[in-house]
């Protein structure tokens, strides 16, 4: 398991940190709510989920658990889905206009995200930018505690629940980017796959793909060893590298989604298929906000940020807009083709794990042999066939590098180096793909 990554020199990182949160896993669990929140403390939660979600029988199940457990409770259900600074503010205000004593985020990555945001602007005010991530923002360090949170995803996909960052569009800029901080993790993930029984198609596809995408990413980024050491402990970032602890779960999670994915997209009732996409959901979430993530997570946050014209079936249609599982694998297929070369052991595992026949493959052909198996998962779940799927073409190409270029925090973790040109090259790539 340490093979990859001896050997170990004075000038390099040879240790890695795991900070994990408690999950709870499993159909049901949502009606453990209220127990886990009086055992943390909570009186009276903040509950952030959005409209659609706050009709689940899953949610109502859990809100009642709140009830019965004397835990009081105002719901804030106006989470934008795909959120920006503007809402994040918005969820900020309603929590410091009540006394509440802990938080509650039903939904997917988007209201978890919200509820980590406003968890933070509430307990520790500050200019919005202030802790936004460099360069766009000052990165500024999270001076103290916040509020204990319990997050129940209720799609397979982000892995927020796990995660020490809260991602959002910047209005003005038409840029996506986040704010990490180990503070931002929740206290709990309560893990209930029966929110995703009812969820659409193209849904459960774009959030799947989040999956892979995390995972494949984590297994690939530049290992932990190969990053300068660091000389302050305490400033180790979330984002460390790959490592022993995310190769365990990342590889899992690649299995699983590559066993699972495509019969929980096209067989709807199949809760087994349900259930594991789930698990793979949590064991990715867990693996990259250890790791990280690089290029197509990079490249991704132009791509939902520049949208327009795109309005995906199974989302609100009240604005132009790109679930971000469908903004990262449009690129995936042009990012592994880049990066095999890199780590040709790797990719072809990934590839294998995916289900394709990899016997007799040559190193040279480890990216694209991934690159092929992730089209053709593409291709059987009906997502957009490329960039030009979500109305982009070849004249975006040159701004959306620009874009992608600014999130240093992500591709610093790419196991290759890539500078404006050469993103510009990868959106040209990955425009169409059949």
């Amino acid at each position: 398991m340490f093979d990859s990554y001896l050997p170990f020199d004075e000038n390099h990182e040879c240790v890695f940190q795991v900070d994990p949160r408690p999950i709870k896993f499993g159909p049901g669990a949502a009606a453990e709510l209220g127990s886990d929140a009086r055992t943390l403390g909570m009186r009276r939660a903040a509950v952030f989920t959005d409209a659609r979600t706050r009709d689940l029988p899953a949610t109502e199940r859990a809100l009642a658990s709140l009830t019965d457990s004397g835990v009081d409770y105002a719901v804030f259900d106006e989470t934008r889905v795909e959120p920006t600074d503007k809402s994040f503010l918005a969820a900020a205000a309603f929590m410091n206009r009540q006394g509440f004593d802990g938080i509650v985020s039903i939904g997917g990555g988007s209201v978890i995200d919200t509820a980590k945001a406003a968890n933070l602007f509430c307990c520790h005010p500050a200019d919005f930018l202030h802790y936004v991530n460099p360069p766009i923002g000052a990165g500024r360090p999270v001076p103290g505690p916040l509020l204990p949170h319990i997050a129940c995803p209720t799609t397979a996909g982000t892995g927020s629940e796990s995660t020490a960052v809260a991602v959002f569009d910047l209005s003005e800029q038409h840029l996506k980017t986040g704010i990490s901080s180990k503070r931002l993790k929740p206290d709990l993930g309560l893990i209930d796959p029966e929110f995703t029984y009812d969820l659409p198609p193209l849904v459960t596809a774009s959030t799947g793909f989040d999956v892979l995408t995390h995972a494949i990413e984590s297994y690939t980024a530049v290992p932990y060893s190969r990053r300068e050491r660091c000389a302050d402990p305490a400033a180790r970032p979330p984002y460390q590298g790959a490592n022993p602890h995310s190769d365990a779960g990342s590889m899992e999670a690649i299995r699983l989604g590559g066993r699972y994915l495509l019969r929980a997209v096209n067989e709807p009732g199949d809760t087994e298929a349900r259930i594991a996409v789930m698990y793979a959901a949590t064991l990715a979430g867990i693996s990259f906000g250890n790791a990280g993530v690089h290029i197509p997570h990079a490249m991704s946050y132009s791509v939902a940020g520049k949208i327009r014209d795109y309005f995906p079936e199974g989302w609100p249609d009240d604005h132009s807009m790109c679930p971000h599982g469908l903004s990262v694998i449009v690129n995936a297929p042009a990012a592994f083709r880049l990066t095999g070369p890199s780590g040709p052991g790797r990719h072809l595992a990934v590839a294998e794990a995916l289900g394709a026949d990899v016997s007799g493959a040559g190193e040279e052909e480890a990216g694209e042999l991934l690159a092929g198996r992730l089209i053709e998962m593409m291709r059987a779940c009906g997502v957009p066939n490329g960039l030009a799927g979500l109305n982009y073409d070849e004249s975006d190409a040159a701004d959306l590098a620009e874009g992608a270029f600014k999130q240093q925090r992500l591709l610093k973790l790419s196991p290759v180096a890539v500078d404006v040109t050469t993103l510009e090259s990868l959106y040209r790539d990955a425009m169409r793909y059949w």
